[in-house]
């Protein structure tokens, strides 16, 4: 027989694809087939780039939100704290709905400064770090320090009356600082409208401590309890506090006490914003006929 040469076997295989020369278009270079995988190649590009710039985009994100918390956080505990008026006993100095800042750094720092009274640590932190006294007339906000009330470390705000060391006594509606009255002139009443829409005026004093410090006081009642009080010496290290609404005001008369000065937050010092009771949250267009315009941006004597 004569040998035949044997062919090799191609079905099964992979077709050989003769290798271009150097510098020569490949074999699919320029086909529908290689214009598509490069759509393909260049669609899963595009969508991997996407997806990294959003990925970037919601990282910088919350970084900025981080921030701006960071920031925020700084500028409550070290600087400014914003703080509402809940009740009348400050009026008609201070009114409901009046919003304010209270400068934190005015008297130091001290655990009441900072949020939660620094739990878990605030109990072992005690006294005040850069420290300064209120000055006699100062309004301020300070934690409510007898553990006997349901108001019990919860923010108040008055104005300081009486320094460590002195005594302080209330006889017929006049303050007394050491025996000597603080002078107490009448003025125009202090006109109100009541839940009821009733207009009336409410009598009102302008008193000037020792300190030439001047402000308005309502006195409603006359002959209250609240106009006649025993004499209250002030113990080392605490303050002595009354509402400019006397006869309407839970203060050092009563079971607020002394105030120590680890409990002081800060002094109010302006007004900057303010809303009156007429506004309704869930009804929108009550709010702007509701703004006290003339008291936004105003300081608090």
């Amino acid at each position: 027989m004569t040998n035949e040469p044997e062919m090799p076997d191609l079905s099964a295989s992979d077709p050989v694809v003769p290798a271009a020369k150097p510098g020569a278009p490949g074999p699919l270079e320029g086909t529908p087939i290689a214009e598509a995988l490069a759509e393909k190649r260049g669609a899963k590009g595009a969508k991997a780039a996407a997806a990294a710039a959003q990925g970037e985009s919601w990282l910088e994100t919350v970084k900025t939100i981080f921030y701006a918390l960071l920031i925020a956080l700084v500028i409550r505990t070290l600087f400014f704290q914003p703080f509402n008026i809940p009740s009348a006993s400050m009026e008609n100095t201070l009114l409901v709905g009046d919003y304010l800042f209270v400068e934190k750094f005015a008297y130091g720092y001290s655990r009441n400064s900072f949020p939660f009274r620094a739990w878990p640590v605030g109990d072992f932190l005690h006294g005040r770090l850069f420290g300064s006294a209120p000055a006699r007339g100062d309004v301020v906000v300070f934690k409510m320090p007898n553990p006997n009330s349901s108001d019990y470390m919860q923010d108040f705000i008055k104005r300081v009356i009486g320094l460590p060391g002195d005594r302080i006594q209330m006889l017929n509606g006049q303050v007394y600082i050491n025996e000597k009255p603080v002078p107490k002139v009448r003025v125009a009443d202090y006109v109100e409208t009541d839940e009821f829409g009733v207009v009336r005026g409410v009598p009102r004093y302008r008193e000037t401590l020792p300190n030439g410090k001047s402000y308005f006081v309502l006195d409603r009642i006359a002959d209250s309890n609240e106009d006649n009080t025993k004499v209250f010496t002030v113990p080392p290290g605490h303050y002595f506090m009354m509402g400019d609404n006397r006869d309407n005001s839970d203060d050092s008369r009563m079971d607020v006490g002394y105030v120590p000065a680890e409990d002081l937050v800060g002094k109010a010092e302006f007004r900057f914003f303010s809303i009156d009771e007429s506004a309704v949250w869930y009804e929108p267009w009550t709010w702007p006929g509701a703004i006290r315009f003339r008291r936004i941006f105003t300081g608090i004597d």
